[in-house]
């Protein structure tokens, strides 16, 4: 049997310049089977270069890539067959109907399985049986993109790969497509290359921050977060702000701020203590005869977590390191 210990994805000491610009700097890290991974990283990161290395598109200077335990470099024919790449701009023959399209890749890749029940699986999951029949230039930016990860899915790859693939959908569209990728999950290895980091706290296991060529931080996203916080909640309250922080002030040690209304007839607000505090909050409010429709107890938001992460390791960190 295969050693299931191996990572589905490892990186290995990656540099890669151009020239005299160093742009990846000794990169490491590793995806283990199921998981989905959050590859973030500010402009200039070289966050694009590593995605096309791992993707066999370029190659490194030195460093080792494997696919599902294949070298990319010494058998990318190997690697390859694992890996269902979404560019940020999907590959489509816009002239072809989406049917005739998914038959081309089917073809192209020598897929085993019988065609209608291989495609059909896919369409269904991607939900694009209602344009099956379109020609894609007709077809919305959300249906592309989903065509586009449909191309990816077909053959079963083990690894998806996923470059900006909400980018320029609009809010439904971006659900619809992060319902989708979290289905995937478990069947298939994702790295999800986003700037949209409220989508790493919806749809990723783990998180891999690369900045000025080297990786920051590289944990699941519970080990970043930290534990959860119960002394630190925020509430949201039925009616309007007046006199809750005064119910709040009740509370020995407790802290209230009010944040603003961001549903209607509602009023959130933040309250820090030192201990957990949800249920004397629940008890306090209920005889006072004021709902409390959500808490949410207090971790640290994936936005600050990716400043600090940045902020450690400056892009002047390409000085130096090797050749």
């Amino acid at each position: 049997m295969p050693n299931q210990t191996i990572p589905d994805i490892e990186i290995k000491n990656l540099y890669k310049s151009y020239g005299s610009k160093k742009v990846l700097n000794g990169v490491t890290f590793s995806v283990s089977r199921g998981e989905v991974m959050g590859f973030l990283g500010s402009n200039g990161a070289g966050k694009s270069t590593a995605m096309n290395i791992l993707t066999g598109y370029i190659s490194s200077d030195s460093g080792t890539v494997k696919i599902c335990g294949e070298d990319i470099l010494t058998n990318p024919k190997a690697a390859k067959s694992k890996i269902g790449y979404l560019p940020e701009i999907p590959p489509l023959y816009i002239d072809m109907t989406v049917s005739e399209y998914l038959n081309f890749v089917y073809d192209l890749k020598g897929v085993s399985e019988d065609r209608k029940t291989h495609i059909g699986r896919i369409v269904e999951k991607t939900k694009i049986g209602d344009v099956s029949k379109r020609l894609i230039k007709n077809l919305s930016k959300g249906y592309r993109q989903r065509v586009g990860l449909a191309q990816a899915l077909i053959g079963d790859p083990k690894v998806l790969i996923l470059d900006e693939p909400t980018v320029g959908l609009d809010p439904l569209q971006i659900i619809e497509f992060r319902n989708i990728i979290k289905s995937l999950k478990g069947n298939h290895t994702v790295i999800l290359s986003t700037h949209i980091l409220q989508e790493v706290s919806a749809v990723c296991d783990k998180v891999t921050i690369i900045n000025g060529g080297r990786v920051v931080v590289s944990k699941s996203l519970s080990e970043l977060s930290g534990p959860v916080n119960a002394g630190s909640c925020t509430i949201r309250v039925k009616g309007g702000s007046d006199g809750v922080c005064g119910l709040i002030s009740k509370i020995s040690g407790a802290e209230c701020t009010a944040r603003g209304s961001f549903e209607a007839g509602t009023y959130d607000f933040e309250i820090t203590s030192s201990r957990d505090i949800r249920e004397e909050i629940f008890n306090l409010f209920a005889a006072a005869n004021r709902p409390v429709l959500e808490i949410k107890s207090g971790q640290t938001p994936i936005e600050e977590l990716f400043a600090a992460a940045i902020a450690s390791e400056p892009a002047a960190a390409l000085k130096g390191g090797k050749k």
